[in-house]
């Protein structure tokens, strides 16, 4: 039904997290039909992916091939004794937009998940724990995501934190409803969250 070139590129769009074989199919046409330079720019930004980029030894955040450590980490303006633990690279972005955080960071690299079989040994817990050392770390913030995984690997941390560092001040991110959310359509964990960390008005 389709030219092979063309079956290709959907297949392989449809290997995408979130990119349903409809969308792979909108996707592929539009490269095709559309300016040419538009998919020679992708070409080129796509064979340059796994070689110009790499993870920082230290926060395991995401940097360009030619540092050394995450530029965050050697900022000497940024406090070495804050450090925010997120799952992702990407929540390092959505936590920098906010421009209220000046600590540093470090990235787990995912969530405890059995039915994915991630334990913690697939994590940087151990990095982690090592850095508050060498660091001086006083405080350590966790950011992991409001999920079930989520809270289990929070769990799971702040008790091998505590296992190693009893002084180390451990906090995790306020959870609460959204802006913009009616009560009634909040879910039980987000309102469980809510009222737990509600403070003076």
């Amino acid at each position: 039904m389709l030219p092979k070139a063309l079956k290709q590129v959907i297949d392989d769009l449809g290997k995408l997290p979130g990119v349903g074989a409809r969308t792979a199919e909108r996707y592929a046409y539009y490269l095709f039909k559309g300016d040419s330079e538009i998919t020679d720019n992708i070409v080129d930004s796509l064979s340059e992916l796994h070689s110009g980029v790499k993870f920082c030894p230290i926060t395991f955040a995401l940097i360009d091939a030619s540092e050394e450590v995450s530029s965050l980490y050697a900022d000497g303006s940024r406090d070495k004794t804050t450090v925010l633990v997120v799952q992702d690279p990407l929540d390092i972005v959505a936590v920098e937009r906010t421009g209220g955080y000046k600590g540093t960071y470090h990235v787990l690299g995912g969530a405890i998940s059995p039915i994915d079989d991630i334990g913690p040994d697939e994590l940087h817990i151990s990095e982690l724990i090592n850095r508050i050392g060498v660091d001086g770390v006083e405080e350590v913030i966790i950011a992991t995501n409001a999920s079930v995984e989520g809270e289990s690997t929070a769990i799971f941390l702040q008790r091998a934190l505590r296992d190693k560092h009893p002084e180390l001040k451990i906090s995790r991110l306020a959870r609460g409803i959204p802006v913009g959310v009616d009560l009634e359509y909040a879910d039980q964990i987000t309102l469980s969250h809510a009222l737990e960390g509600r403070r003076e008005f």
